[in-house]
């Protein structure tokens, strides 16, 4: 049998189980900033316009998370899945972009 509190299981990391959610809002910040200029690099696409509006959407939605719902454990998964989205998003508009053109 595995013990339930094993530290090298992903559900028992720190980032989401202790932190506050401060530090996915400043990893979301950066990782938003620099999914919007590579997008808005692709100006021309209105692909672009779209993947950036949808990180800039995703971003505003880890703010509501973080400052909106108070259970440590569903905040700090929902902050990571929302990071996990927006970095998604902005992958697969690249690839729409790079393959539309």
């Amino acid at each position: 049998m595995t013990d339930p509190e094993d530290p090298t299981k992903m559900r028992n990391q720190p980032a989401l189980t202790t932190s506050h959610g401060l530090e996915w809002l400043v990893i979301g910040a950066i990782s938003a900033v620099i999914c919007i200029v590579v997008l808005l690099f692709q100006l021309p696409s209105a692909a672009a316009v779209t993947g950036a509006v949808s990180v800039f959407v995703i971003f505003m939605g880890m703010l509501v998370v973080r400052f909106g719902i108070a259970r440590l454990k569903l905040r700090l998964r929902l902050l990571a899945v929302l990071l996990g989205l927006m970095l998604l998003v902005t992958l697969v508009d690249l690839i729409a972009i790079i393959y539309g053109a």
